[in-house]
């Protein structure tokens, strides 16, 4: 238990699939997992366990940005033992091609985040996932035939911003796929750990083409996620 988590030790699977949206969550656990109970209700943060094709899996809902993130996560690694951790949220396509409903697999975040504050002292560490998941996710998403998209992204701690979308130009020139709020800081921590992460982000607005998908549609919509993620979590177990 810890001030942010009601759960006790043993409740969490070592393989958690992370969402910032409670509701996201609690519809993962319901439409996904055999036996799923809820094990975390603590400020709406919905944590469940259950299992998927025999295999013990757990969802918890992270909010919003690299700060709400890193406290579960980090909980999550030091407490509970989770080992293998998926990121399946939402992004915003900084490319053309890049378009609504696509999935984007991060294989490096760049981040304008504080967070780390001196931890790297005169260096800027370059968040990566582990390498096993992503060759893993490539793989089963190109034998899905899911659209995909796998590069670079970048995660913000702003959303509403000053500077508005120009902010963004240097990321598109550079070639980086989309932005979120949460990735760098996912695969920060699993370093820091010795675990294994891997975010996969579905498209739901693009930050140049002005293409949106609804809010009522964006539930209806993530069903490829979650199966691309469970699948390379059964994939390397």
């Amino acid at each position: 238990m810890t001030p942010h988590n009601e759960a006790a030790a043993g409740d969490y699977a070592p393989t958690v699939l992370l969402s910032g949206d409670p509701l996201r969550s609690e519809w993962i656990a319901e439409t996904f997992l055999e036996d799923a109970r809820c094990v975390n209700r603590i400020r709406g943060a919905l944590g469940y366990t259950g299992s998927y094709q025999g295999m013990p899996v757990s969802v918890q809902t992270t909010g919003i940005g690299i700060p709400s993130l890193s406290i579960y996560v980090h909980e999550l690694l030091e407490t509970y033992g989770a080992r293998v951790l998926f990121r399946v949220g939402t992004c915003g396509g900084l490319q053309d091609h890049v378009r609504i409903r696509d999935l984007v697999i991060s294989q490096a975040a760049a981040t304008d985040s504080g967070a780390e504050g001196e931890s790297f002292g005169a260096y800027r560490f370059a968040p990566a996932p582990d390498l096993g998941l992503l060759s893993a996710a490539a793989e089963e998403a190109r034998k899905s035939g899911v659209r995909h998209h796998i590069g670079s992204t970048a995660s913000s701690d702003v959303f509403y911003h000053s500077a508005g979308d120009e902010r963004y130009r240097p990321l598109r020139a550079h070639g980086l796929l989309a932005v979120d709020m949460e990735t760098s800081g996912l695969y920060t921590l699993a370093s820091r750990f010795g675990a294994r992460a891997l975010s996969i982000c579905m498209g739901v607005d693009n930050v140049f083409t002005g293409e949106s998908i609804a809010e009522a549609e964006r539930q209806a919509v993530f069903r490829p996620m979650i199966e691309l993620a469970l699948a390379t979590a059964c994939g390397v177990s």
